[in-house]
């Protein structure tokens, strides 16, 4: 957060000095004075770089200058030049419909960056692109170092298909150790990729760097191909103003998200002018930043809440000048980072469509296309192959995808981890449901006091603490919580916990650990995307590998949930418990929390650091070794691990994974963080849903005589 902080004061102090100069080239734009807006030097290289004729670039600022007008040729590159010069009059902005299949084409090399520790831990998500057969390109606050990019990855077509379904995407390693080189003034990454021994990153194509002038004046619009904040690959098409040009960063105004960090930027012609990299925040009239709702913002909240007025570019060319001036490569990496310059991909420059004879095989190490669906172009060494399907069939709602393995409901209290058994792909009734429920809870009553002390004095009627002794409270609650919780929902918080249970009196989900706030149908998207994603991934899998165990099985499916988190926080740790049910679906333990912090946390016990608040640490906490200590929600997550023990007795029973003595930190943060409505609406919620309260919320007073001990194993 300091390094975006710093950042931001970097870009608007550009910003800010180049107000005068700027101001002046926004007056021209508005009255469409594209010339005036631009220096002389500026538009001689712009149509020098479009092939005007040089007898007219040279006349430009002259009385004899005239905009040249150019017969219509056929070639798509000569007609969107024809559109450029056009736009510069402000004449003309229409474009040849072939100008999609181009930008499709350097969408293929655009992925999404899973941001990892070594030890395989998400931190966050970026962007990168392909910029050669084996490097790529993103931000250097993206990947700063080598040991950052080590445990990184870069996933390639996590998109939606034209049926509106997430494609099935590949991942692909990264090698600092094989080519690295990063500058943090100019803000960039050139990392090699790990290719797979069926797929190489070249199938992508690559978004090949120009290394000339002219590329962009003031006044164009470019195009941004981005994972905004790790979301589905998105285009920001044509909506983005340049309105101002330094020397090594362009200005222009769009809405693009955090996320989009290390984006290609386009000019018409499809050629890299910039990469994404920072953004100028709206301040207030004190200074302070503020937020997308027009509240005060503050670092709990993240960068993707600011609300952004204008956008910084870092220049290609000033990347190209640096990566050809890098002299301490090996012979082998000076063979890479020439590859950089050695041209297009092929076909690059030939999008037709290129239907293949009836009954071609699969191309080896081809994408391979689901029945109905169009695919991008493949490139090969001989150029682009376009599959383009005969039959079309259109099915409302998701397909149905049978055979693959979901935990089905465990005998109670088990212990044991679900049997494997078939499951049909996410439903999009389910998620129409989801979203309706979040809807309607912006108009229901939050919080029911009277029928909340109604309920609460009975489900305790028979219940006497003054005449029990500590170890007959425990055994009494546990006996009350266990016979009460006749509702067991699945573990689905894009279902059960966010539409309705976790919102805040605000309406709004927080993470538990950093207090971020997130509109409730975002995160239902989300995980109903990650849940769908799982089931492809899974389904690909089966489908390759015949034969699975049931430990095996059970193994890729803990290797998907690790890779693809649901926002979603388990208090206690389901490594504890061994994802048995009903603890895994248990609502009083389960809790928003982006995959960030979660990640942070892992399944590390609770802790309270004396010097916490000096204490450098990330929005999510601190954390050391088997320590962890969350920046927000401490209260709320000791009363719903010390619900879990009396609930659970026993099922924590592991000394190194929740000491004995952090019992004595969980009832201190009890103590220094009072029950909040927020903690009301939820135990009443989960009543209704679940059958069982949390003691802890309903009686705060009762922690000190209860034998907490006696829910460890």
């Amino acid at each position: 957060m300091d390094r975006l902080l710093s950042r931001l004061k970097e870009t608007e102090r550009r910003y800010r000095d180049r107000r005068d100069p700027r101001k002046k080239a926004v007056e021209r734009l508005r009255k469409k004075d594209f010339i005036g807006a631009n220096s002389n030097e500026e538009l001689r290289a712009r149509l020098s770089h479009l092939d005007v004729a040089p007898e007219l670039t040279e006349s430009v600022g002259t009385r004899s200058f005239r905009m040249p007008q150019r017969p219509v040729e056929s070639s798509t590159r000569a007609i969107i030049d024809n559109v450029t010069l056009e736009r510069i009059l402000a004449s003309n902005d229409l474009m040849p419909i072939s100008y999609l299949a181009l930008g499709l084409q350097k969408a293929r090399s655009v992925g999404r960056i899973h941001v990892k520790d070594t030890m395989g831990r998400r931190l966050g998500f970026g962007t990168g692109f392909l910029v050669s057969p084996a490097l790529l390109l993103t931000n250097n606050h993206v990947l700063e170092s080598e040991n950052n990019a080590a445990g990184s990855e870069v996933e390639f077509d996590f998109e939606l298909d034209l049926a509106g379904n997430i494609r099935q995407s590949v991942t692909f390693g990264l090698s600092p150790q094989t080519f690295f080189l990063t500058d943090e003034d100019l803000d960039f990454t050139l990392v090699a990729v790990t290719p797979k021994p069926d797929r190489e990153p070249i199938e992508w194509g690559w978004i090949h760097f120009v290394d000339q002038d002219g590329l962009l004046v003031k006044g164009e619009y470019v195009s941004i191909i981005q994972h905004p904040n790790g979301e589905a690959k998105q285009l920001a098409l044509r909506e983005n103003e340049v309105i101002d040009l330094l020397d090594n960063f362009a200005h222009y105004t769009t809405d693009t998200a955090p996320g989009s960090s290390g984006s290609p930027v386009f000019n018409d012609q499809w050629e890299l002018v910039a990469l994404h990299h920072s953004g100028v925040p709206d301040r207030d009239d004190d200074g302070d930043i503020l937020a997308v709702d027009g509240r005060k913002w503050d670092k709990s909240m993240g960068d993707h809440r600011i609300k952004w007025i204008a956008n910084e570019g870092v220049s290609g060319r000033k990347i190209v000048d640096f990566i050809k001036r890098a002299s301490n490569l090996t012979a082998a990496q000076k063979r890479m980072r020439d590859q950089l310059f050695d041209g297009p991909p092929p076909g690059e420059q030939a999008p037709s469509p290129v239907v293949p004879p009836p009954g071609a095989p699969n191309v080896p190490g081809g994408n391979r296309p689901a029945p109905g669906v169009a695919t991008l172009p493949t490139f090969q060494a001989g150029g682009a192959t376009w599959t383009i399907p005969l039959q079309v069939t259109v099915q409302v709602g998701a397909p149905h995808l049978a055979g693959l393995p979901t935990p089905l409901p465990a005998a109670p209290d088990s212990g044991t981890p679900a049997p494997v058994g078939p499951v049909s792909a996410t439903d999009d009734t389910d998620l129409q449901q989801a979203l309706a429920e979040a809807e309607d809870a912006r108009t229901r009553i939050y919080y029911d006091a009277d029928q909340d002390e109604s309920d609460r004095s009975e489900y305790y009627a028979d219940l006497d603490p003054d005449r029990l002794s500590r170890d007959e409270l425990f055994d009494q609650l546990h006996d009350l919580l266990k016979s009460t919780h006749t509702g067991r929902p699945r573990y689905r918080p894009s279902r059960e916990v966010y539409p309705w249970i976790d919102l805040h009196p605000d309406r709004k989900l927080r993470s538990i650990y950093s207090g971020k706030a997130f509109e409730p149908e975002e995160l239902i998207r989300e995980d109903f995307r990650i849940e769908q994603e799982r089931t492809l991934q899974l389904q690909e899998l089966m489908q390759r590998e015949s034969g699975l165990t049931p430990e095996r099985m059970q193994e890729e499916v803990d290797l998907l949930e690790a890779q693809n988190p649901f926002n979603c926080e388990h208090v206690v740790p389901q490594s504890w418990f061994g994802k048995s049910e009903p603890m895994r679906g248990d609502l009083h333990h389960l809790f928003a929390c982006e995959s960030g912090c979660n990640s942070f946390r892992s399944n590390i016990a609770y802790f309270d650091f004396s010097d916490f608040e000096e204490a450098v640490r990330t929005e999510c906490g601190k954390r050391e070794e088997n320590r962890f200590e969350p920046t927000a929600g401490k209260g709320t997550v000791a009363r719903a691990t010390l619900y879990f023990l009396l609930r659970y007795p026993g099922k924590v029973n592991d000394p190194e994974e929740l000491p004995a003595d952090r019992l004595s930190t969980l009832l201190q943060w009890h103590a220094d963080h009072p029950v909040t409505e927020y903690e009301r609406h939820r135990n009443q919620a989960i009543f209704e849903k679940q059958g069982n309260r949390n003691p802890l919320i309903d009686f705060p007073d009762w922690a000190g005589e209860i034998a907490f001990g006696k829910g460890l194993g």
